[in-house]
């Protein structure tokens, strides 16, 4: 097993800065990880203060179960952070939360570990999983799928170029070999895919379209945003590290919508006479400033923050309707 770097938290400042954090207040870390911005809001938190955390991860979950037992103002749940609204609930906090805290994508931990199955660095098993005990491992897809499958997915999750030419190879090879292991599937990488970024493997992409697939992560991010309206109360903060454009983007895309009131224009029926006024509501969520990066400094100290961005949003006043702030009961992809 590979050793595991130290797991540095991204825009650590930044982000918890975004919250306000209010010494009485409640407050969701829906990305939990190993607690870096847990701790940090904690620190921030007066002894009547509330912090929930979220993660999918049961490993994420043993190392939140420590920091319960050291503080009794934690809490940590094991579930998807797109059931923020039923967790909300369930603790009788729904609609009273100060702060939201979503740093989206893989951690360092489940990177470095080896047999988790995320890096192309670190021969393991194919999995990807990032709850283990759900849904099936990146192998078992990968050996099943077709052609027109994979392409799509490193195509639309991935961004890969190649998508069509690496997918037509994993179908021709494991006809010869299934794809067990990690490093089959970064050999094939370096094999068909022409190296096209420095210092990018050509692996990257292809990992990153079947990973995002694996856990349906882009559905994931839309649920929680979503449900995140009903969760906070007015003035609560949604702060939203991304790693990725197709994160970013949704996110981006979200805020927009949010400060238009919500999605009114697409609920109209094509063709359907209105005027500019009926179309107007007031804003559910209102933008904090511009989006903000790492500094070079943090970059240095983490290279994986460099492609990271958060942006953070309040929630208004403003009442939505049921049918807008429910929280849907589905499950996204696998």
């Amino acid at each position: 097993m590979a050793a595991t770097m130290a797991h540095i938290p991204v825009l650590l400042s930044e982000a918890v800065d975004g919250l306000n954090v209010r010494p009485e207040g409640i407050y969701v870390d829906g990305t939990f990880g190993r607690g870096g911005h847990s701790r940090e809001i904690l620190r921030r938190l007066g002894p009547g203060g509330r912090l929930v955390g979220i993660d999918r991860d049961p490993e994420a979950v043993k190392a939140g179960k420590a920091l319960e037992a050291e503080d009794s103002r934690f809490t940590i749940v094991h579930s998807r952070f797109s059931r923020i609204a039923e967790v909300t609930e369930s603790l009788g906090i729904k609609g009273s939360v100060d702060g939201i805290l979503l740093d989206l994508g893989v951690s360092s931990p489940q990177l470095d570990e080896a047999d988790r199955g995320f890096s192309f660095d670190h021969d393991g098993p194919l999995d990807m999983r990032m709850d283990p005990t759900e849904g099936v491992p990146a192998s078992e897809w990968l050996n099943t799928a077709s052609v027109s499958e994979i392409a799509s997915v490193l195509r639309d999750f991935g961004e890969e170029r190649f998508a069509l030419k690496m997918a037509k190879a994993i179908v021709s090879d494991r006809a010869e070999k299934p794809f067990l292991r990690t490093s089959d599937l970064a050999g094939l990488a370096a094999r068909v895919i022409p190296t096209r970024e420095k210092g990018r493997n050509p692996a990257t992409r292809t990992f990153q379209g079947i990973r995002i697939y694996i856990n349906s992560e882009l559905e994931e991010v839309r649920l929680a945003l979503e449900s995140s309206v009903s969760v906070l109360r007015t003035g609560g903060r949604l702060a939203v590290i991304s790693f990725h454009s197709l994160e970013d983007r949704i996110v981006k895309q979200f805020i927009r919508r949010m400060e238009e009131g919500g999605s009114r224009k697409k609920d109209i029926p094509f063709g359907l006479p209105v005027r500019d006024d009926e179309l107007k509501a007031e804003p559910l969520m209102r933008r904090i400033g511009s989006f903000i990066k790492p500094s070079e400094a943090e970059c240095e100290r983490n290279p994986r923050a460099r492609s990271s961005v958060l942006r953070i949003a309040e929630r208004t006043a403003a009442s939505p309707d049921a049918e807008k702030t429910d929280s849907p009961d589905k499950e996204g992809g696998r």
